[in-house]
C-alpha cells in the first residue's frame, strides 16, 4: 500500500537560489494539520486527518492500516460509518430464509434492537455496547428465550458486516459477552382424562382435531392444513406434507417446520375418529398460495374448516373454541363476566403434542422414533425437551447402578465362621 502523511499547514517551494523552502500555507493554524493518505483495495484514495502534534499517531494509523490490508482485515472507514439499522435493513432484504422467519426477525430488530443500537455506526461497535444491549433486554419484561432470539439476530447482522469487510471483529464473540440463558420449561404432559375432557368440550366439527394432535403429535398448523391426500387408512399411516401459516395476515400453504415431511403411524382410534368426522363434516377444497402471499396457488381438500366452510383461523379458534374447552375441562379458570380468558401458553394445542410424546416414551419408544414422528430437527432436541419423561429408562439406570454399588444382601443365618 502506497501511503504518505500530508502536512496541510506547510508546503515546500523552490527558493530564489533553487533550494527548497518550507513555507506556510493559507490553511496554517486552521483545522486538522496532518492528513494520512493511501490507496485502498478498490483503487481509490482514502484518508484520515489528525490534529497538530500528532504526526506520529498518523504514521502509526497508516502503518496499522497497511498491516490490516496485508492480513485481509481491512475495513473501509467511510463504508463502516453506515449505521446498524441501515445495514440490517439491507441484510434483511438479502435473506433467503422463509418469508415468515424474515418477518419475525425484522419485527424483533425493529422493536428491540433498533431503538437501542440502530443509530450506532458499525465501526464504533465494541463488546461494551453488546453488554449494554443485553442488560437492557434483561431489565425489560420480555422472556429469556425471546431475548436470546434478539441477541442471535444482532449477532447474525454483525457477523455479516464482518464478512462484508465493514467490521474487523464481531463484538458478540468477545468472552465478556454472555448470551441470554434460555430457561426451558419442564414439560408436564396432560393426563388422558384431561385430553378426553377437552375433546368433549370442543364443538363437534373440531373434536377430531384433538384426536390428531393427541394421537399423531401434529402441530396446530399441520392439523389445520391436514387434507384427504395425507391419509392412508389401509396402510395405517398419515403423511405430514403441509401446514397453514399466516404471513402478514394472509393464509398460505407451506411445508412442515424445517421442511421435514414425515410419515406418522395412524392409530385405529384416530382413523375411526377421522372417518366419523369426514362423514359429518365433508372435506372442503381450498386454494391458497404456496409459501408466500404471492406464491403459486395450491389446492387441497382440507379435513378441518370453520362454520363458514373456509380454513380454521388459528387466533379465532384459540380464543373462541380452545380456551372455552380448557375452561370447561377445569384446566384454566372461567373468566369473570366481561373479562378475557387468562393466558395459557402451556395449555395451547401444543399440549396435545406433549401428551403424544409422553405416551410414546412411557411405552418405551426410542427417542429417535419419537423425534421422527414429531418432525424435530434432530433427536437431540427431542431429548432435551422430553428426557425427564423417560421414566422407564431412569428406573433401569437406577437399578443397574444399585446392582453394582449397593452391598450384597446377607444370608438370613448370618455369615458363617470358622470353628
Amino acid at each position: 500500500m502506497a501511503g504518505h502523511i500530508q502536512d496541510r499547514w506547510f508546503k515546500t517551494e523552490t527558493g530564489p537560489d533553487g533550494t527548497p523552502l518550507r513555507v506556510r500555507t493559507d490553511r496554517h493554524g486552521l483545522g486538522l494539520r496532518y492528513r494520512a493518505r493511501y490507496i485502498g483495495p478498490d483503487g481509490t484514495e482514502k484518508s484520515k486527518s489528525f490534529p497538530d502534534k500528532q504526526k506520529r499517531l498518523a504514521e502509526r494509523w497508516l502503518a496499522e492500516t497497511a498491516a490490516d490490508m496485508a492480513r485481509g482485515q481491512y475495513v473501509d472507514p467511510k463504508a463502516a460509518r453506515i449505521t446498524f439499522k441501515s445495514y440490517a435493513d439491507k441484510w434483511l432484504k438479502g435473506q433467503t430464509t422463509e418469508l415468515s422467519s424474515q418477518i419475525e426477525i425484522e419485527r424483533r430488530l425493529r422493536l428491540h434492537a433498533f431503538p437501542r443500537i440502530g443509530s450506532r455506526p458499525l465501526d464504533s461497535f465494541r463488546p461494551q455496547h453488546i453488554r449494554e444491549l443485553l442488560s437492557a433486554l434483561e431489565a425489560s419484561t420480555i422472556g429469556s428465550s425471546y431475548a436470546r432470539n434478539i441477541y442471535s439476530d444482532v449477532r447474525a447482522v454483525l457477523a455479516a458486516a464482518v464478512d462484508d469487510g465493514l467490521l474487523p471483529h464481531n463484538p458478540c464473540r468477545a468472552k465478556s459477552v454472555r448470551p441470554p440463558t434460555s430457561e426451558p420449561r419442564r414439560v408436564v404432559p396432560w393426563q388422558p382424562e384431561q385430553v378426553r375432557a377437552v375433546r368433549a368440550a370442543l364443538p363437534e366439527r373440531y373434536r377430531a382435531m384433538a384426536d390428531v394432535g393427541a394421537g399423531c403429535g401434529l402441530r396446530q398448523g399441520e392439523i389445520i392444513g391436514l387434507a384427504v391426500d395425507a391419509l392412508d387408512f389401509e396402510g395405517g399411516s398419515l403423511r405430514v406434507v403441509r401446514q397453514i401459516k399466516l404471513i402478514r395476515g394472509k393464509a398460505v400453504f407451506a411445508p412442515p417446520k424445517c421442511d421435514k415431511e414425515r410419515d406418522v403411524p395412524l392409530p385405529v382410534s384416530v382413523a375411526n375418529a377421522l372417518r366419523a368426522h369426514m362423514d359429518a363434516v365433508k372435506p372442503v377444497e381450498v386454494a391458497l398460495p404456496w409459501r408466500k402471499p404471492d406464491g403459486p396457488s395450491v389446492t387441497a381438500r382440507l379435513l378441518f374448516t370453520n362454520s363458514s366452510g373456509w380454513i380454521v383461523w388459528r387466533s379465532n379458534f384459540n380464543l373462541q373454541e380452545w380456551k372455552p374447552a380448557l375452561s370447561a375441562a377445569g384446566i384454566i379458570p372461567q373468566p369473570e363476566e366481561g373479562e378475557r380468558y387468562a393466558s395459557a401458553r402451556e395449555h395451547g394445542m401444543h399440549a396435545l403434542r406433549h401428551f403424544y410424546a409422553s405416551v410414546l416414551l412411557d411405552a418405551g419408544e426410542s427417542i429417535k422414533a419419537v423425534s421422527q414422528y414429531l418432525g424435530h430437527a434432530d433427536p437431540a432436541l427431542t431429548l432435551r425437551v422430553y428426557a425427564h419423561l423417560m421414566a422407564a429408562s431412569q428406573e433401569r439406570t437406577r437399578k443397574a447402578v444399585d446392582r453394582l454399588l449397593l452391598p450384597a444382601p446377607r444370608d438370613s443365618d448370618g455369615p458363617s465362621t470358622a470353628p
